[in-house]
């Protein structure tokens, strides 16, 4: 049987770390690459026999791509901490790696929740990520925030989904929504991006109207009026951030 290591990124996931390595018990090693989490992700992490990795954060891709490169096995699986996998996909993967058919990696789609609330539009209803890849043709690219992966090969698809937890502690979601803020808010002042009332009105509001509207979140209901809200929080986040780091550089801070 073709061996396959799991890796699960985490910061402070202590609601969702055990969890998250529970569903990928089907892996022969599983590594837990931490950013010096300052909540119990560690403590419950160390008690279900995974290895664990400590690295100080700089981006998404450079963190993953640092794991990958530890992993005894070419098969990855990499499993963001608020994801699960189902039992369905659990056995598409198993079948992928014993016989790939030429394929270097496969996309999944994620179903999404939202306080476990069941999220069908809102954009999220196109949601794919490739997870399952071997690691000689695949790499994260640089993107701080929004990484990808450059495959050098086919990639295929999975029939099932996997089950995504984004949003499940509103406070959870607040500390997430400031990370990735700083990170998009610092890649867009060394751009020399400036900051105007534009940016704090109009841009959060028109992420709204795109997840509500045109993405059909209204179908959702209230929880897809929460959703596209909590979208439009997140562009506020990132323009209040860079205001502040444009002003700390203007008074040589």
């Amino acid at each position: 049987m073709t061996k396959i290591t799991a890796i699960i990124p985490t910061l402070n996931e202590e609601i969702h770390i055990e969890d998250a390595i529970k569903s990928v018990r089907f892996a022969d090693e599983i590594i837990v690459i931490d950013s010096y989490s300052t909540d119990k992700t560690i403590a419950i992490a160390e008690k279900m026999n995974v290895k664990i990795i400590k690295r100080k954060f700089d981006d998404f891709s450079s963190q993953k791509n640092f794991a990958i490169d530890q992993a005894k096995h070419s098969w990855i699986y990499i499993l963001d901490a608020d994801e699960r996998v189902t039992p369905a996909v659990e056995k598409e993967i198993l079948e992928a790696v014993n016989n790939p058919q030429g394929f270097v990696g496969f996309y999944v789609r994620r179903t999404f929740y939202f306080a476990d609330e069941k999220v069908n539009y809102c954009g999220f209803q196109r949601d794919k990520v490739i997870r399952l890849f071997l690691k000689e043709f695949c790499r994260y690219n640089g993107n701080p925030v929004h990484e990808t992966i450059a495959a050098k090969g086919k990639l295929g698809f999975f029939k099932n989904k996997i089950d995504h937890f984004s949003y499940r502690s509103f406070d959870h979601y607040i500390a997430k929504m400031n990370h990735y803020g700083a990170l998009k808010a610092q890649q867009l002042h060394e751009k020399g991006q400036s900051v105007n009332i534009f940016h704090v009105t109009v841009k959060p509001l028109a992420r709204f109207f795109i997840h509500y509207i045109i993405r059909l979140g209204f179908l959702d209901g209230f929880v897809g009026f929460l959703v596209a809200n909590t979208q439009a929080y997140g562009v506020l986040v990132r323009y209040i951030k860079l205001w502040h780091l444009n002003k700390r550089a203007k008074n040589g801070l």
